[in-house]
C-alpha cells in the first residue's frame, strides 16, 4: 500500500461518495433554503407578535392614563372640605394602581390627600405645576421634584377651577409604574419574554428581569415616535435577543419587550422536523448506502484480487481466485483475465528457463573448449621450450606459457563456477598463486607463500587483466628475489568501500637496478592497471624485498566482503 495519505483520495469509495454528494447537494441546498425561509418567517412572526404586544401594552397604559384623567376631572370640583382626605383614601383603596390622590391649592400647598405627601417649598415653581396652570389638559410627569411614592411612579395632574372659572389648584394622582407594566404571562407573548419601562433619556425605570435588556441604540426615540414601534437585536450575556420599543406616555415614557431570538442552528434543534434535518438525514443515509454498497460489491473483491496479484508477484503463479463465482460479472472477468495472465506467465517462464539453461550450457561448453585450447597451446609452448637451448628464449617462452595458463584458469573458473558472469576472486587467487609457485618449484628452491584475500565477486572483463597482473608480479619475484635460494612470497588482497588493493611482496634482496628497470613485465603491469582503471607502483619493503601494489576501483558487481585468515601453502 502507498504510504501517501493523499493517495486515499483517489479510491473508488471516495470518488463514488463524492459523485453522490455532488448529486444530492442541490437537494441539501434546497432544504437549507427552505429552512432559512422558515426561520426568517418565524423570526418575523416573533417580531410581529412582540410589536403587537408592545403597542397593545402601550395602548393599555395610555387607556389607564386617560382613565386617570377622567377620574381626576371628576374629582376635581368636589375635592375640598373636611371629608376630602377620607374620600380620596376610599378611592385609592377601591381602584388599584393609584398610590395616592392629592389636592393642591393655587399656591402648590397640599389641601388634602389620601396619603402622606412629601414637603416641597418650590412646588408652585415646578414645570409641571406651571404647565397645569397654563393648560387644561392632563399633565404627566416622571420628575415632580420630590419622591411621592416609595417605588417608581408617575404623577398625573389636572387643573381645578372655581365656579368663576379661575385656577384653583390641581388634583394629582400618583400612579405606580408597576401598574402600567404589561403582563409577561400573556398567551400572545413568546416564551421567555421580559418587559421594562424606559424614560426619554434611555434609562430603564422598571424591568421584570434587568439582565434580559441591552442598552438602547442611538436614535431609538425618534424611530419609535415616527414608526410607532422600533425593533433591534442585541447580545445579552451571550444570548441573542430581540427588543421592541413603543411609546407609553407622550415622549417621556416607553415600554420595551425583550424575547429570545435563537440563531438558525439552535432554532433547528428546537424544530427537529424542519426542512434542514430531513435533507441532512437523507443525505447521510444515501452516502452510507453508497459506501456499504461500494465496499461489499466492488472494493472487497478488488482487495481480494490485489492479494492474488501480490502472490503472483512473489512467484506463486499456481494460485487461483477460488471465490470468483461470487463476484460481479465485470470483476469476475477481471479475475479470469488475471488467471489467464498467470497461465501465460507460467508458460513463458518455463520457456525462458529452458532457453536460459540451454544458453548456460552452451556458454559453459564454450568456456571449457577455450580453456582446453589454451591448455593445448600451453603444452605446445612447453614442448617448444624444452627444445630451445638459449636461456633467454627459454625464459621468454616460460613467461608466455604462464600467461596463457592464467587465461586458461580464468575460463575454467567461469565454466566451473555457479555464475557465468561473476567469479569469486579469493579462491581464484589461491589457485593461481599455487599453480605459479608449484610450476617453478620443480626448477628451483622451494618458496613458501602467505596468502590473505577478501571475498570479491568480479566479472571476466576485470578478472583477466587482474590475473595477468598477478602473473607478472609473481614471476618477477621468482626470477629476481628467489634466484639464489628460497624465501617467502606474500599475496595480500583487501577490499574497501570504493577500492580494492592487491599487494604482492617478497623478502629477497632487491637491487636499485631492479627497482628502476623498465622491462616487459613492468610495461605489462602498467597496461593491465590502466585496463582496470587503477594505478600500480613498485617499491622496496621493510624486509628488503620488493612490493608490487595495484589499486583499482571496486567493481559494482561486488558482493559482501568476507575475510579469511592467513593461509600458508608449502
Amino acid at each position: 500500500m502507498n504510504g501517501d495519505p493523499w493517495a486515499s483520495l483517489g479510491t473508488i469509495r471516495v470518488r463514488l461518495i463524492a459523485a453522490m454528494a455532488a448529486a444530492l447537494l442541490p437537494v441539501l441546498a434546497l432544504g437549507a433554503i427552505q429552512t432559512g425561509l422558515a426561520f426568517n418567517h418565524e423570526a418575523q412572526q416573533v417580531r410581529a407578535t412582540l410589536g403587537s404586544a408592545a403597542q397593545r401594552s402601550a395602548a393599555d397604559a395610555r387607556a389607564r392614563m386617560e382613565s386617570a384623567h377622567i377620574l381626576l376631572e371628576t374629582l376635581a370640583p368636589g375635592s375640598v372640605g373636611f371629608s376630602c382626605a377620607q374620600r380620596l383614601a376610599q378611592i385609592t383603596e377601591r381602584i388599584p394602581g393609584y398610590e395616592n390622590l392629592i389636592r393642591f391649592d393655587r399656591t402648590g400647598r397640599v389641601a388634602c390627600a389620601a396619603g402622606s405627601v412629601p414637603p416641597d417649598a418650590e412646588r408652585a415653581a415646578r414645570p409641571w405645576f406651571r404647565q397645569v396652570q397654563e393648560s387644561d389638559e392632563l399633565v404627566v410627569t416622571r420628575d415632580p421634584g420630590a419622591a411621592y411614592d416609595d417605588q417608581p411612579a408617575l404623577m398625573a395632574v389636572v387643573p381645578a377651577y372655581t365656579a368663576a372659572g379661575e385656577f384653583d389648584g390641581a388634583l394629582a394622582a400618583v400612579v405606580s409604574l408597576a401598574s402600567l407594566q404589561p403582563n409577561t404571562t400573556a398567551a400572545a407573548l413568546p416564551e421567555g419574554s421580559e418587559v421594562a419601562l424606559l424614560d426619554a433619556a434611555g434609562r430603564y425605570l422598571t424591568a421584570t428581569d434587568a439582565a434580559a435588556f441591552a442598552p438602547v441604540p442611538e436614535g431609538w426615540q425618534d424611530r419609535t415616535q415616527s414608526l410607532g414601534s422600533f425593533v433591534w437585536y442585541a447580545q445579552v450575556d451571550g444570548e441573542r435577543r430581540v427588543h421592541i420599543a413603543a411609546p407609553l406616555v407622550g415622549e417621556s415614557l416607553f415600554v420595551i419587550l425583550s424575547a429570545e431570538s435563537p440563531g438558525l442552528f439552535s432554532w433547528a434543534r428546537l424544530n427537529p422536523l424542519t426542512g434542514l434535518i430531513l435533507p441532512l438525514l437523507t443525505f447521510a443515509l444515501v452516502l452510507g448506502s453508497v459506501f456499504i454498497a461500494v465496499d461489499r460489491v466492488v472494493v472487497r473483491w478488488l482487495i481480494y484480487l490485489q492479494r492474488i496479484a501480490a502472490l503472483y508477484a512473489r512467484g506463486r503463479l499456481t494460485v487461483r481466485p477460488a471465490q470468483a463465482e461470487d463476484m460481479p460479472l465485470e470483476i469476475r472477468d477481471l479475475a479470469e483475465a488475471m488467471e489467464n495472465m498467470a497461465d501465460a506467465i507460467v508458460g513463458r517462464d518455463a520457456s525462458l528457463r529452458e532457453s536460459l539453461a540451454q544458453k548456460d550450457t552452451l556458454l559453459r561448453e564454450i568456456h571449457h573448449r577455450v580453456k582446453n585450447n589454451l591448455q593445448v597451446i600451453s603444452s605446445l609452448l612447453s614442448m617448444q621450450q624444452r627444445a630451445l637451448t638459449d636461456p633467454g628464449a627459454r625464459a621468454a617462452m616460460s613467461d608466455t606459457r604462464q600467461r596463457i595458463s592464467a587465461l586458461a584458469l580464468v575460463y575454467r573458473a567461469l565454466y566451473q563456477g555457479p555464475d557465468l558472469k561473476r567469479v569469486d576472486l579469493r579462491p581464484f587467487l589461491e589457485e593461481l598463486t599455487a599453480q605459479l609457485v608449484a610450476g617453478e618449484s620443480l626448477h628451483g628452491p622451494a618458496v613458501r607463500t602467505e596468502l590473505h584475500a577478501d571475498t570479491l565477486m568480479i566479472d571476466p572483463d576485470r578478472l583477466a587483466p587482474l590475473a595477468l597482473f598477478a602473473v607478472e608480479a609473481i614471476t618477477n619475484a621468482q626470477k629476481h628475489a628467489f634466484a639464489g635460494g628460497g624465501g617467502v612470497l606474500s599475496v595480500d588482497f583487501r577490499v574497501g568501500d570504493d577500492q580494492a588493493v592487491l599487494e604482492i611482496a617478497d623478502d629477497g634482496v632487491a637491487s636499485d637496478q631492479a627497482l628502476a628497470g623498465a622491462g616487459v613485465g613492468r610495461t605489462l603491469m602498467t597496461a593491465f592497471a590502466r585496463q582496470l582503471r587503477g594505478q600500480s607502483e613498485l617499491f622496496r619493503n621493510a624486509a628488503g624485498g620488493v612490493t608490487v601494489r595495484l589499486v583499482f576501483p571496486t567493481p559494482e558487481t561486488s558482493t559482501s566482503h568476507g575475510q579469511v585468515g592467513n593461509q600458508q601453502v608449502a
